[in-house]
């Protein structure tokens, strides 16, 4: 029986629910968005009690199906002020969904100052005292978790979170019982730290249930023929995400030196070959192709070593590559694997954090392409220094104060590692989520028709994340997704048709633009700066020119009869 797990972190009252039949058969980001939109108040402080911390499970979670097992994180986010959903891999969802549980829900603040973690194992929930694990970062306090419950998943939130920086994330333990999974975008970090919760500890596993063996089985062995064959799959096992860097930089799409517009001279230096190439040399630790969680197929991850073949970080992907490489003009595979290695241990997004660090360097406060520049930067924020303090309020903050003028930034969330003037499916993707720029609402980058890529995108996206299924499925199963439906319907004894799962998704993007239209976001508020729309692209005269009226009428496609955003 799947059953909602509540933990209130105030009155330290702690219940277990059935699932109300609302949010029986959706999971993921969609169950975040009914949640929110049915118990949160969308103008309530992002800091306060009444804002809430979701764990949402998908609907294959806990199941054998690779890639299916994502954590799906949300809350009211302190970085853009709507509704945010940041999913990873992991395997504390895994653990969670195989005890019953189809979401957590954490609330209130406690009122008295003191920390806590949540213990779940299979015949109880409990909150314990972890007040002397204030101040740790993700490593030592996963490691002090696992000495007290040796086998045990970990969530759980470094100091950045503590301090309640806006770019502070939540990290995960891997399968090696690392917390190098992250739910990175939208400062959710600092929301599970403004409750106190430095972490949720699930020292215990059950197993899910399939109500149809036979027809799961056959759906599952066709599945993964599928995507163990696929070759986006093939590809991503030999070079990971760090393959786009070629694309992007190709398209002029890279960002470099705080999104200038130009190609990076020393892209090869960090394209997925010369990292592939580094790990193979090293040897050691490194893994070219590595699973963020038990049984996926795909192996998109790696482990990347230092000289001596020691882990520097796992891993190291496109975004951080962009965000802390070609954007601050770095160079070099060592110095951004560190920069990543650090942001894991305090907790903090990479996306986020580099684009801060690029309005810094803008600002002349360290040079582009200055390695120890970049750490010193970075140490700033870690040693809650004046500029740290105003560098870990995110990109907008950091930019308009330092007086930068190019801030790559839509509704306060700096934008992924994709220059929206070159690769403007993207840039549409940016400018009307309703979670800020985030390209993994609808990821598409090469495209003639940017709209029509964009909004099959979001759509396609929103499935998946409803499933709880990985982005990097999406190669592969685009067009198989009625396999996804059998198997959901084989695990939960269901009888679902296609129809079911784009109402679903077309739903969750609904309900998620009603909560910020209700949070008082405005249409004026999902556009492109200026910056973006006016500045061409010098070698290619581009601009981002797709029109406000195009992108209005792009944001209420889902829901025609639905009036929003006046």
């Amino acid at each position: 029986m799947k059953k909602i797990l509540r933990v209130n972190l105030r009155t330290k009252k702690i219940t277990y629910e059935g699932v109300p039949q609302e949010y029986l058969k959706t999971g993921g980001r969609g169950l975040i968005a009914k949640i929110m939109l049915n118990e949160v108040n969308p103008l309530c402080d992002p800091l306060g009690r009444e804002n809430k911390l979701i764990i949402a499970n998908g609907l294959l979670t806990g199941t054998n199906v690779s890639s299916a097992s994502r954590i799906s994180i949300g809350a009211k986010s302190p970085l853009t002020g709507g509704i945010k959903e940041s999913n990873g891999g992991g395997i504390t969802a895994m653990w969670l969904a195989s005890l019953g549980i189809k979401a957590l829900i954490v609330e209130d603040i406690p009122e008295e100052d003191e920390w806590y973690y949540i213990r779940i194992n299979k015949d109880k929930c409990s909150l314990e005292p972890a007040g002397q694990y204030k101040g740790m970062g993700t490593f030592e306090f996963c490691e002090k978790m696992l000495e007290k419950y040796p086998d045990c998943a970990v969530t759980c939130i470094g100091q950045a979170g503590e301090r309640l920086y806006s770019i502070a994330g939540i990290a995960t333990m891997d399968k090696e019982k690392k917390p190098n999974r992250y739910s990175g975008r939208g400062g959710l970090g600092a929301v599970m730290g403004s409750k106190k919760l430095k972490g949720i500890i699930v020292e215990e596993r059950g197993t899910v249930e399939i109500k149809n063996r036979e027809k799961y089985d056959k759906a599952l062995k066709e599945y993964s023929s599928i995507v163990l064959n696929a070759p986006t799959s093939v590809s991503y096992k030999t070079l990971g995400t760090a393959a786009t860097v070629r694309t992007s930089n190709d398209l002029t799409g890279l960002p470099v030196k705080n999104f200038k517009g130009e190609k990076f001279e020393h892209a090869e230096d960090i394209s997925g070959e010369s990292l592939y190439k580094l790990i193979k040399e090293r040897g050691g630790d490194g893994k070219t192709a590595h699973a963020c969680m038990p049984g996926c197929l795909i192996q998109c991850s790696n482990v990347v070593p230092d000289r001596d073949g020691k882990t520097i970080v796992s891993p190291l992907e496109y975004e951080t590559i962009g965000l802390m490489g070609s954007n601050l003009g770095i160079k070099d595979l060592d110095t951004i694997a560190k920069l990543n290695a650090l942001c894991n241990d305090l907790g903090i997004d990479t996306i986020e954090t580099g684009a801060a660090m690029g309005m810094a360097m803008e600002a002349g406060m360290a040079k582009f392409g200055d390695n120890e520049g970049a750490l010193k930067l970075l140490y700033e924020i870690i040693n809650d220094t004046e500029l740290g303090k105003l560098l870990s309020k995110g990109t907008l903050a950091a930019g308009k104060t330092l007086g930068v003028e190019r801030i790559p930034v839509v509704n306060g969330q700096a934008m992924p590692a994709y220059d929206p003037r070159a690769i403007k499916a993207m840039g549409v993707t940016f400018a009307t989520s309703p979670m800020g720029a985030d390209h993994t609402y609808g990821p598409m980058i090469k495209t003639d028709n940017p709209l029509g890529a964009s909004k099959d995108a979001q759509t396609l996206m929103a499935k998946i994340d409803c499933m709880g299924v990985c982005m990097f499925l999406r190669g592969a199963i685009a067009n198989h997704m009625d396999l996804l439906v059998d198997l959901i319907n084989a695990v939960h004894g269901w009888n679902l048709d296609m129809d079911w799962l784009e109402k679903a998704a077309l739903e969750a993007i609904r309900d998620e633009h009603k909560f910020n239209e209700l949070a008082g976001f405005k249409r004026e508020d999902y556009r492109m700066p200026k910056v973006f729309t006016d500045t061409r692209i010098e070698s290619t005269g581009q601009v981002f020119d797709i029109s406000r009226d195009e992108l209005d009428e792009l944001r209420l496609w889902h829901d025609k009869n639905q009036v929003i955003y006046q």
